[in-house]
């Protein structure tokens, strides 16, 4: 078995194999992390520093620049290549984030609590995926990161009171389960 030091590209499953695949697993991470600063740039392309909330949401966004750098660094060190769907997932991530903040500061935080709460969850797999040390370096990525979106997530149903905007948090958390889905293919 590929130990932490073998490149990634190197390494093969075979049908059935249940081994944590880190090359896509890093992959949907930098396009998620990616995904999230494009959502907060958009929000704070509506917000700029007029409301009270926008300073939380640079926090978030410095946070959220600091795991993509994170992801970039480690992309380039092992070799991954990014999804095919970067381009896309740019214009909507922005997009994402300009039309939440468009329907207000308390849409913008149920959008951010229904993306964090995915990505909580997605780390969480992820973490527990490489629980047998097969990755040290990127499972401590992970863990950092995660404390991160969960803050973000807890902040953001601070604002909203949990659940405000139900419809809307639900699609958006559909949408990014399939993305997760989609980056670790394409």
């Amino acid at each position: 078995m590929a130990d932490a030091e073998t490149p990634l590209n190197v390494r093969r499953h075979l049908p059935g194999d249940r081994r944590a695949d880190r090359q896509a697993m890093v992959r949907v991470d930098q396009a998620g992390e990616h995904g999230a600063a494009r959502i907060y740039a958009g929000q704070l392309a509506v917000m700029g520093g007029r409301h009270k909330m926008a300073g939380e949401i640079r926090h978030m966004a410095h946070q959220e620049q600091r795991h993509l750098d994170g992801m970039n660094g480690l992309m380039a060190r092992r070799g991954v290549r990014p999804t095919l769907l970067g381009p896309f997932w740019h214009v909507a991530g922005f997009a994402l984030g300009t039309g939440t903040a468009l329907l207000g500061p308390r849409a913008a935080m149920a959008c951010t609590e229904a993306v964090e709460t995915v990505i909580d969850e997605h780390y969480g797999e992820q973490t527990a995926a490489l629980a047998d040390g097969s990755d040290p370096e990127l499972k401590a990525m992970i863990d950092d990161y995660r404390a991160d979106e969960v803050e973000h997530r807890d902040a953001a149903a601070a604002h909203t009171g949990g659940g405000a905007f139900p419809v809307l948090e639900a699609v958006i958390r559909a949408g990014c389960r399939t993305a997760i889905a989609v980056a670790k293919r394409l």
